[in-house]
């Protein structure tokens, strides 16, 4: 696939309404892209489907700054049986809750629809802002306590996002409702397309260091001879080997840059796997 304009889908993980899909929404228009949706279930069968199908991409989940890195998603994008799926952009979605109700009136609340995980992160708020004997009715997905406020009277709410808000004709009672006000995921967009240079670029690959004395340090100083600045280095059991493990690393710059692609080159003989993962404009987090 040559550039953004031969997307003719675009996939995303499940439920409806979730962070998943509003992640999807803003790649979609920062890449101006009008497309088909596929809902997915699993991760894999996102990272498969782009791989069979090369005018489709894909959004997938892949740090969060309290639960740290998806391993699932790096792991099946290293073993696409398609080696052109890379990551293509990326960008970092706060994960916001909000107090949602058919009614405007905060203070009339009496009852709290909600998931017991949700419930748990917006502690401090149901503990300080809501009723002492509020009833609370525990739902399994955020979109259902949403709907289930059509079963109660005005003096309910539920905690969902933006989206659900909006889907369901919900009123927003109290925004960022969550205890931890830090919470953001990145989101990588995946597919077969090559990028430009922005002037704003990271690369990331993958690999597997030969089971030798400094074979690492080998690698890293390829990077401090060519100046390239690592922002991310991680590490994982290779699941082939006991005590061997595949690195991840990101760096700033794109692989068209002359420097970037000598130094791969130089990177690749010094590996027994090598990935590479994508070069695309970084988002303004970094992990």
């Amino acid at each position: 696939m040559a550039n953004f304009d031969s997307v003719k889908n675009i996939a995303y993980l499940e439920p409806q309404y979730s962070f998943s899909e509003m992640a999807k929404d803003e790649f979609c228009r920062m890449h101006k892209l009008n497309c088909f949706t596929t809902p997915m279930t699993t991760i894999k069968q996102i990272v498969d489907y782009v791989a069979q199908n090369p005018d489709t991409v894909g959004v997938l989940p892949i740090e969060n700054t309290l639960d740290g890195t998806i391993r699932e998603s790096l792991d099946y994008l290293m073993t696409s049986q398609n080696p052109n799926i890379r990551i293509i952009s990326e960008l970092i979605l706060p994960i916001e809750y909000c107090l949602l109700s058919k009614t405007t009136e905060f203070y009339s609340i009496t009852g709290l629809i909600a998931t017991p995980r949700l419930i748990g992160k917006c502690h401090e708020f149901i503990q300080n802002e809501l009723p002492r004997n509020l009833n609370l009715i525990e739902a399994p997905t955020m979109l259902e306590s949403a709907y289930d406020l059509r079963n109660h009277n005005l003096t309910y709410a539920s905690i969902g996002n933006r989206k659900i808000a909006e889907s369901c004709m919900l009123n927003i009672l109290k925004e960022n409702i969550h205890d931890d006000k830090n919470n953001k995921t990145r989101y990588v967009l995946i597919g077969d397309i090559e990028t430009n240079p922005t002037g704003r670029d990271k690369t990331t690959i993958a690999f597997r260091t030969n089971n030798s004395p400094g074979a690492l340090l080998e690698i890293l100083k390829v990077f401090l001879e060519h100046d390239i600045n690592l922002s991310y280095i991680s590490s994982r059991p290779s699941k082939i080997e006991p005590d061997e493990y595949i690195f991840i690393i990101n760096f700033d710059g794109h692989l068209q840059n002359s420097n970037m692609l000598q130094a791969i080159n130089e990177i690749k003989p010094k590996t027994s796997f090598f990935r590479y993962l994508g070069s695309y404009k970084a988002s303004n987090y970094s992990p």
